[in-house]
């Protein structure tokens, strides 16, 4: 399960759509090779998103984890 304190480079290993996803949202160029270091949740802070916005980070990430395992 997917949580706000999943550091980014752990989340990528396990769930490698995260980088579009998080891409979309504004959330620094993984994909470029930009390094990326923090949690999910600091990430999203240094782009101004608030713990509302965040929680539902988190929820859409945990469906995209269901759909790739359901797979």
């Amino acid at each position: 399960m997917i949580d706000k304190d999943i550091t980014i480079e752990k989340l990528v290993a396990q769930m490698p759509e995260a980088v579009r996803f998080l891409m979309k949202k504004g959330i620094r160029c993984i994909a470029c090779g930009e390094p990326v270091w923090g949690t999910l949740s600091e990430a999203a802070r240094e782009k101004g998103f608030d713990d509302a916005a965040i929680e539902q980070f988190v929820a859409e990430l945990n469906e995209m984890a269901a759909e790739v395992k359901s797979l």
